[in-house]
C-alpha cells in the first residue's frame, strides 16, 4: 500500500512521529517536498533524533530512504545529519537515494532570504535557511541541481551564470559585497564527490519497487495551510506542501497512491507570522506551550497555540482527500476542565463554516465556539485505546464528525509506544 502522509494545520502536528510508526509496515520512505526548514522529531527508547531532511523513517534498519525531486537540498545540512547517526550507529548512505532533480540551496539563498525579510514591512516570518530563494531559482529556470554537482563542467557554467546575476543584485540593492566563485565551486564539488554514491533518478527507483509490488510512505514536510497554494498566503512556505505535492515531488503517478493519512494535534499551533482564529489568550498559551513542548525543532521558536479550528481541519480534509486521521498530543488537554472547538467563524457579522481564502477575513474573523468537558485524568500511561477516559472518546469523536473523517490513530505521548489504535 502507497500512502501519504500530510500535516492538516500549519505543521508541528507530530508527523515524524506518525511517519516511525507507519514505517515498519513499508519498503521505502520518501520525502516529497520542502528543505531543512521543516523538523520532524522521533522519540526512540528514550532518545530523541530531529531530521530536517532525511525521511524520519531512516531509523528503521533496511528502510530505503529516499529525498525527492520536490525537496530543495542543503547538501551541508545534509552530510550534517548523516554525521550525527553515524556517530550513534546508525549507517545510512547505503540506502539514502537522493534524487538528480532535487534543486541545491547555495549560500547567497540563505543571505537573500534574510535580506528580503529584513526590508519587509509585514514580516513573513521565514527560517530563513534559503528555500523560498532556491524555490525562486528552480522556478527562474536557473537553478542547480544535485546531478550538476556531479559534473564539474555544468556545475560551473551554471554556477558563473547565477553569479553573474545575483552578484550585482547583492552589491547594487542590499549593499552586501556577493560571493566568490572559485571558494563556492570548490565547496560544491566536494559535497557532490561526498554524495555521488546516493545521488541517482529517485522516480525511475519508486517507480520500479512499486511495479515490483513493494509499498512506500510519502513524508510531507510543513502543513496543508503552509502550503503554497492554499495556505493563509502570503504567510506560507514556497513549496506544495499538501497530498498533491507527492506525486509532482516524487514522479509517481496519482494512480499508485492507496490512501492518504492526515496528521493533526488535539489543539493547534503555528510558528512565525500569520493569521490564527482560534489563538489562546496569553496565559492559556505558555500553558499549553510549556505542557506540549512547543518550540519548532528547527528554529527553537516558541509556537503560539490555540483551540482545535475544525473549519481549517475540515478544508484540510477535503483538499488532500484525507482518508483518516491521526490525532497527536491528546495527552496535553488532560487537565483541562472545559475544551472547546472552534465550529465556524464570524467575519462582518455573519457566520462563515467554511475557510475563506481573503487574508483581511483570515485576519480579522472571530471564532465560533462549542464546548466540551475535560477528562481530567492522566492518559499518558494508556495504551489502549478502550482505557481512554469516555470524554476523551467524545472529544475525538467530535472531531470526526466535524472533520468529515474517522480517527484511526491517537497519541498521548512521545514514544513509539503511546500510541493507540482505534478500532
Amino acid at each position: 500500500m502507497n500512502t501519504i502522509l500530510i500535516g492538516l494545520q500549519w505543521g508541528d502536528e507530530g508527523k515524524g512521529k506518525v511517519i516511525d510508526v507507519l514505517s515498519r509496515d513499508v519498503h521505502c520512505v520518501v520525502r516529497y517536498q520542502g528543505g531543512n526548514n521543516a523538523g520532524h522529531t522521533v522519540v526512540v527508547n528514550g532518545a530523541s533524533f530531529v531530521f530536517h531532511l532525511l525521511p524520519s523513517g531512516v531509523l528503521h534498519p533496511g528502510k530505503i530512504c529516499v529525498i525527492g525531486n520536490g525537496v530543495v537540498v542543503d547538501p551541508q545540512v545534509l552530510l550534517a545529519e548523516l554525521d550525527v547517526l553515524k556517530k550513534k550507529g546508525i549507517e545510512v548512505r547505503d540506502r539514502l537515494r537522493v534524487s538528480e532533480q532535487a534543486h541545491v540551496i547555495f549560500p547567497y539563498h540563505k543571505i537573500l532570504d534574510g535580506l528580503r525579510e529584513r526590508k519587509r514591512s509585514n514580516k513573513i516570518g521565514t527560517t530563513g535557511r534559503g528555500i523560498g530563494p532556491c524555490y525562486s531559482d528552480k522556478a527562474a529556470r536557473c537553478g542547480i541541481r544535485m546531478g550538476d554537482l556531479l559534473n564539474s563542467r555544468m556545475l560551473r557554467e551554471k554556477l558563473l551564470d547565477n553569479l553573474n546575476e545575483k552578484n550585482e543584485i547583492f552589491k547594487k540593492v542590499f549593499r552586501h559585497p556577493g560571493f566568490s566563485f572559485e571558494a563556492l565551486f570548490d565547496e560544491y564539488l566536494s559535497y557532490g564527490r561526498k554524495l555521488k554514491g546516493s545521488v541517482c533518478d529517485t522516480a525511475a527507483l519508486l517507480n520500479e519497487r512499486i511495479d515490483k509490488g513493494e509499498s512506500i510512505l510519502f513524508e510531507g514536510a510543513q502543513g496543508t495551510f503552509l502550503d503554497i497554494d492554499f495556505g493563509t498566503y502570503p504567510f506560507v512556505t514556497s513549496s506544495n506542501a499538501v497530498s498533491a505535492g507527492a506525486c509532482t515531488g516524487t514522479g509517481v503517478a496519482p494512480t499508485k497512491i492507496d490512501r492518504v493519512v492526515g496528521v493533526v494535534k488535539a489543539y493547534t499551533t503555528r510558528v512565525g507570522e500569520g493569521p490564527f482564529v482560534t489563538e489562546f489568550p496569553k496565559s492559556l498559551d505558555e500553558e499549553i506551550r510549556c505542557k506540549g513542548q512547543e518550540f519548532g525543532a528547527t528554529t527553537g521558536r516558541p509556537r503560539r497555540c490555540g483551540w482545535f479550528d475544525a473549519v481549517m481541519v475540515r478544508r484540510a480534509v477535503m483538499i488532500n482527500g484525507v482518508d483518516s486521521l491521526a490525532m497527536m498530543k491528546l495527552d496535553v488537554l488532560d487537565q483541562m476542565k472545559t475544551i472547546k472547538v472552534c465550529v465556524a467563524y464570524k467575519y462582518k457579522g455573519k457566520v462563515f463554516r467554511t475557510f475563506p481564502n481573503d487574508l483581511d477575513a483570515m485576519q480579522k474573523a472571530r471564532p465560533v465556539f462549542e464546548v466540551f468537558s475535560g477528562w481530567q485524568k492522566n492518559t499518558e500511561a494508556i495504551r489502549s485505546y478502550k482505557d481512554l477516559p469516555q470524554e476523551a472518546k467524545d472529544y475525538i469523536r467530535v472531531i470526526e464528525d466535524l472533520c468529515r473523517a474517522p480517527v484511526n490513530l491517537v497519541s498521548v505521548g512521545s514514544s513509539r509506544e503511546a500510541t493507540l489504535s482505534k478500532p
